[in-house]
């Protein structure tokens, strides 16, 4: 197959997801694709990035100050964006992209309130571009398998799904260290982190929300840690003496890759990256339930816990055949020496920690079944970043009788679960999806 000519990539949001791209674009997948610039409101963050390439053979590209990213758009000839900024600028960039006539590839979730998501949507229906959200749970095997079992009709009609899902006192800590602690920036983690989950059970059950209702709270973060007996009296652990000793505080200086693109970025713009997640000013809740009425009839009961001592979930579905169950506990307590770093950094994760996954069929009238799954890695979601990124990347692609690249309605999907369910905590009452946004049109 002859492959058409490199398409052109431009980065605005040079953060540490950035890599992630960066490295594909210039490694496995350069044949296909070109890094031409990048774009960030922090010069230095940019700077490191190209400094890593560097290392690796790769010229470095120019950077723009993000306030000139159309300029950059036109100049450099850019075919494709991607969009890793902080949530809250998606759309912004997004829409800014398609108008110049390009393609957008955003990281969830699309933006953070129904007003920049119509934004997002009109201006992909106005220029015909195409708009991606790297939902890469969809990629995860284990993922693909219970897509694989649901659609085969082995459980039969799916009546309802139990869903939870906890974040460890290591990788839940962290939201509440950075601009993620307060809603306005990220939608609060039922929009931020809970959108995965969200648009996992949108694309298992090939179904839409219709119906919202949810109940949570600050719990253990923010000043309720006076409560629990956590909170330390600092604002920020750097170069604090009451940071010392303390599980929750993040040792940036200790931890190169957070010390380059941080620690050391600060001077441009101010921004900390390891505030006490006990400090004043958290907005977003750590302790959430909700309960989801789909178009086709199923339910789904949810729960996100931020500050569990150990890291997994369970996904359970309820049908008319049988019942599918998935337990993936991906480390089973946080090692002491792990407490204060960032997981998925180099040197995070102990290997005290242990894990194990699980995929179980329970039919009537039978035993249980366990299903094997090949294809599982480590470390990048159980491999699915790298699968993620050829699907997105590559023109030479298979088709996928799957379907897991996720467009800008997929996006919508996620982020209005999360956005209705945002509401609703407002309102103590259940919330119609279509009150919020009217997906139809978009279809």
């Amino acid at each position: 197959m002859t492959l058409p000519p490199r398409r052109r990539y431009a980065l605005v949001g040079a953060g540490s997801r950035a890599g992630m791209f960066l490295r594909a674009i210039t490694g496995d997948h350069a044949d296909v694709a070109e890094l031409v610039a990048m774009a960030d409101t922090n010069p230095a963050r940019p700077a490191v990035h190209n400094e890593r390439l560097a290392r690796l053979g790769v010229p470095p590209v120019p950077v723009y100050d993000a306030a000139d990213f159309t300029e950059m758009l036109k100049r450099e000839r850019v075919d494709v964006v991607l969009v890793a900024t902080v949530d809250r600028y998606h759309d912004h960039y997004i829409e800014a992209a398609v108008d110049a006539g390009c393609d957008a590839i955003t990281e969830k979730p699309m933006t953070v309130d129904a007003a920049g998501c119509r934004r997002i949507l009109d201006a992909q229906r106005r220029t015909g571009r195409d708009v991606l959200v790297t939902f890469n749970y969809r990629y995860n095997p284990l993922h693909e398998a219970v897509k694989r079992i649901i659609a085969s009709g082995e459980i039969g009609e799916v009546g309802s799904v139990h869903f939870e899902w906890l974040l460890d006192v290591r990788h839940g800590a962290d939201y509440f260290r950075r601009w993620h602690r307060e809603k306005q920036n990220s939608g609060g983690l039922l929009v931020h982190k809970a959108g995965h989950h969200f648009d996992l059970v949108n694309w298992w059950l090939d179904d839409s929300p219709d119906q919202v209702f949810s109940a949570g709270r600050l719990f253990f973060y923010g000043e309720q840690g006076k409560r629990h007996g956590y909170a330390r009296d600092y604002d920020r652990a750097h170069e604090a003496a009451e940071a010392q000793g303390d599980p929750f505080a993040l040792r940036m200086a200790d931890e190169p890759a957070m010390r380059e693109l941080y620690l050391q970025a600060e001077q441009h713009d101010g921004y900390h990256r390891d505030r006490n997640v006990f400090a004043p000013g958290v907005t977003i809740e750590d302790d959430m339930a909700v309960l989801v009425r789909y178009t086709g009839g199923a339910s789904m009961s949810y729960h996100l816990t931020a500050y569990a001592p150990w890291e997994g979930y369970r996904v359970m579905f309820n049908g008319s055949k049988g019942r599918l169950e998935l337990e993936v506990v991906e480390s089973d307590h946080v090692a002491p020496g792990a407490a204060s770093g960032v997981k998925g950094e180099p040197g995070a994760e102990s290997t005290a920690e242990q894990g194990f996954k699980r995929l179980l069929v329970r039919p009537f009238w039978a035993p249980p079944r366990e299903i094997e799954v090949d294809g599982l890695a480590r470390h990048g979601h159980g491999g699915a970043d790298v699968r993620m990124l050829a699907d997105l990347l590559r023109p030479d692609t298979p088709e996928d009788p799957l379907g897991r690249t996720a467009n800008a309605v997929d996006g919508a999907r996620a982020l209005l679960t999360g956005l209705a369910a945002n509401e609703s905590l407002a309102q103590g009452q259940a919330v119609r999806v279509h009150d919020l946004l009217d997906l139809k049109d978009f279809r």
